[in-house]
C-alpha cells in the first residue's frame, strides 16, 4: 500500500495532470482535495486530449476510481458536463467517481459574486478566473455554505438558500447596485442537480480510509501550487484553499503519517496567471519565446501566462512547506531552443543576499534576482525516455536543480504525452 500525493511546487499549471495520469496506472484511487473548476489538468494519450477542472485524471484508466474531496468546491453544472464529455469519448466511468457529501457546492451568486468583486477592485483586482471558487470558500468559512449532502434534503435545502441569499441579496443590491438573485431560480436549480448528482455522493472519507485499510494505492492529486496557497502562498494573490501537503490531509480526511511520498512538481521555468509578485518574471523576448513555444495560455481561462526563469528561492520555500520526498521536472523539452538558461539561485535586497522567500510581499517586489547562467544544448530532449540519453548541458541543468533545492529529482517529463517521461527513479 502506498499513498502519493502529487502537489504543485510553484504558481500551478506545472503539468501536474500529466503526472497523476501516468502514475495512474499502477494505482487504486485518485482523490482531489482542493479548489474547484478554477483549476485545469490536460492529459494527452492514445484516445486523444482530456482537460479536466474537476474530475480526478486517474480515471482515464479503466480500473482507478476517481473521488472528489471535502477540501474541492464543486460546480455542478462543470462536474456534469466533464462526465458527459468522458462518456462521449467512450470513457467508461461508470461507478467509478464519487463526490464527498462534505464539499461544499458552487452556487450561481457566488459566480456573480466573484465578478462583481472584481470590478469593485478596479486596479487592485487579484485577477481570479471568475468561476465563483472564493466567494464559495468564503461562504464555507462563514458556515452559510451549501454541501453536497444537502442536495438529499430539500426541504432543508430550501430554508438554507432562503438564509444565504437574503445575506447575498443584501450585497449585490446595497453595494454592488444590482438585481437580487431570485432563491425561486436557484433552488429550481438544486432540483435538477439533486437528480442528476445525488448517484456521485458518498462518503469519501471512508472510502479513502476504507482503501488504505485495505492495502490500496492512493494518489492524492494536488490542483495548482503551493505558492497560491491562502497561508504560504504571495498574499493576497493567492487562491482560496490549501494546495500545500496540509490541505491533502485537511481536504480528503487523511492522517499526515498515511502519506509516503509527496512529489513535487516543477516546469524548468517559472509562470504564473494573474497579479502578483514574481521575482524572475521575463518581460522581454525571451519570456515571449518561452510563451509561445510552450503555448503558456491557460486551461481554465485562456489567459497568457506570465514566464521567467526558475527560482531556486521560491522552489526551496515550496519544498520545506510540504516536506516533498521527490521532484518532478516538466517542460524540460521547451528550454532545448536556448543558447544559455538562467537560474536564481538567491535574491538581493538593498545590497544584502535574500535566501529565504519573504512572507511579504512589498518585499518580495522589490527583491532582485540573482542568476547562475548555464550552456544550453542543441539536442533535442523532446520525446526522450532514457536519462542516458540526455544532452549533456540538460543533465547539468537537472543536476544543478537538484543540487539548489537538495531533492532527488525522480521523473522527468520531455513532453505532453504520457509516454514523453523519464523514470530517472522509481517513486511508487
Amino acid at each position: 500500500m502506498t499513498v502519493c500525493a502529487v502537489l504543485g511546487g510553484q504558481w500551478g499549471d506545472e503539468a501536474k495532470g500529466k503526472i497523476v495520469d501516468y502514475l495512474s496506472e499502477k494505482t487504486d484511487i485518485v482523490a482531489r482535495f482542493s479548489g474547484g473548476n478554477n483549476a485545469g489538468h490536460t492529459v494527452i494519450n492514445d484516445d486523444g486530449k482530456f482537460v479536466f477542472h474537476l474530475i480526478p485524471v486517474g480515471v482515464l484508466w479503466p480500473n482507478v476510481q476517481g473521488v472528489i474531496g471535502n477540501g474541492v468546491v464543486v460546480n455542478p453544472d462543470v462536474f456534469l458536463s466533464e462526465i458527459e464529455e468522458l462518456e462521449q469519448k467512450k470513457q467508461n466511468v461508470s461507478g467509478r467517481i464519487k463526490i464527498s457529501d462534505r464539499a461544499h457546492i458552487v452556487m450561481p451568486y457566488h459566480v456573480i459574486l466573484d465578478n462583481l468583486n472584481e470590478i469593485s477592485k478596479g486596479n487592485d483586482a487579484i485577477g481570479t478566473t471568475g468561476r465563483g471558487i472564493g466567494p464559495a470558500y468564503t461562504d464555507k468559512a462563514a458556515r452559510i455554505g451549501i454541501r453536497a449532502a444537502d442536495f438529499k434534503d430539500m426541504n432543508t435545502l430550501l430554508s438554507r438558500l432562503e438564509n444565504v441569499l437574503t445575506y447575498h441579496n443584501a450585497i449585490i443590491e446595497n453595494v454592488h447596485k444590482k438585481e437580487p438573485v431570485s432563491v425561486n431560480e436557484i433552488y429550481e436549480q438544486c432540483q435538477s442537480w439533486s437528480k442528476k448528482l445525488t448517484p456521485f455522493i458518498d462518503s469519501v472519507e471512508h472510502i479513502v480510509y476504507d482503501s488504505i485499510e485495505s492495502n490500496k494505492n492512493l494518489i492524492v492529486e494536488g490542483a495548482q501550487g503551493a505558492l497560491l496557497d491562502l497561508d504560504h502562498g504571495t498574499y493576497p494573490f493567492v487562491t482560496s484553499s490549501h494546495p500545500t501537503i496540509g490541505g491533502a490531509c485537511t481536504g480528503l480526511g487523511l492522517l499526515s503519517s498515511q502519506i509516503d511520498i509527496v512529489l513535487g512538481v516543477f516546469k524548468a521555468y517559472s509562470t504564473r496567471v494573474g497579479g502578483g509578485p514574481f521575482v524572475t518574471e521575463l518581460l522581454n523576448e525571451q519570456g515571449e519565446l518561452i510563451r509561445e513555444l510552450a503555448q503558456e495560455f491557460g486551461a481554465t481561462t485562456g489567459r497568457a501566462r506570465r514566464v521567467g526563469w526558475f527560482d531556486s528561492v521560491a522552489a526551496r520555500y515550496s519544498a520545506r512547506i510540504n516536506g516533498y520526498t521527490s521532484l518532478v521536472l516538466t517542460r524540460l523539452d521547451v528550454l532545448d531552443n536556448f543558447d544559455s538558461i538562467k537560474v536564481c539561485t538567491h535574491y538581493e535586497l538593498d545590497g544584502e543576499k535574500v535566501t529565504d522567500f519573504p512572507g511579504n510581499i512589498s518585499i518580495l517586489e522589490k527583491c532582485t534576482p540573482i542568476y547562475e547562467e548555464i550552456p544550453g544544448w542543441t539536442t533535442k530532449t523532446a520525446g526522450l525516455t532514457d536519462i542516458s540519453k540526455l544532452p549533456s548541458g540538460a543533465r547539468k541543468y537537472v543536476d544543478r536543480i537538484e543540487e539548489l533545492i537538495g531533492i532527488p529529482i525522480g521523473i522527468i517529463s520531455t513532453g505532453p504525452h504520457r509516454d514523453e517521461t523519464i523514470l530517472v527513479n522509481p517513486v511508487l
